[in-house]
This record gives C-alpha cells, structure tokens and sequence, in this order.
C-alpha cells in the first residue's frame, strides 16, 4: 500500500496536518459535525421524510424560479431552510422557515453558503 502524506486541516486558517482520509484536525472536529454524522441523525429522517413530502405536496413550485423573470414553473422536489439551522431543532422544525426548491436552486444556495460558512465558538 502506498503511503500517503498528513493534509492540511480543512478548517479556514488552520495549518495542522491530520492523516490522509481526514478532513480536520481534533480541534476543529467538533466544529463541523456534518462530517461526522449520517443523514438520519442530523434530524432528516423518517419523521422529516414525511413532513417534507407533505409539505412538498402542499407547495410544488421552486419559490426560486417562480420570481425569475419570466416565472419559471418548475416542480419543487427539495424543501429548503431558508436560515440553516446548524442543528438548532427549533429552526428545523419552524415551518416558515422552510421553502419548496428545485434540486438545482437548492444546490446553488447550497453551494454558496457553504463557501460561506457560519462559524459559532
């Protein structure tokens, strides 16, 4: 098996070398728990599951496209956090806080908070 060198910690600002296959370093772990959960125990399981394709059901056009101009009607299969919730279960559950998204508009939004992220200490 052929070795592979330390990389540096993906945490912005941080120079420590963790082992390949790792993505930060013991201080900065805890920071990022999405790495480190499933799906199913950051909250989206089968109690979201049918939550969200109730609510899907109720509100079935991309919220993003319908405001382009001219409107876009595309089908809505992504219910959205409009405020991520970064695990608060309030905000998770707050409906109005909740938007129906094509995959495309909710990869983009996503994408760019993301590359922005919200760090609390």
């Amino acid at each position: 098996m052929p070795y592979r060198p330390n990389t540096p910690c993906r945490h912005p600002g941080c120079a420590a070398l963790v082992p390949y296959g790792q993505k930060y370093c013991e201080k900065h772990k805890a920071l990022h728990p999405e790495e480190v959960r499933s799906a199913a125990k950051r909250g989206y399981g089968k109690r979201w599951q049918k939550a969200s394709r109730e609510y899907l059901q109720a509100h079935p056009l991309c919220v993003l496209c319908m405001k382009k101009q001219p409107p876009r009607y595309v089908k809505a299969t992504v219910v959205d956090h409009i405020t991520p919730h970064r695990g608060d279960q309030k905000l998770f559950w707050d409906r109005s806080n909740w938007r129906s998204l094509c995959k495309q508009c909710h990869d983009k939004k996503t994408r760019a908070e993301d590359n922005n992220p919200t760090y609390t200490y």
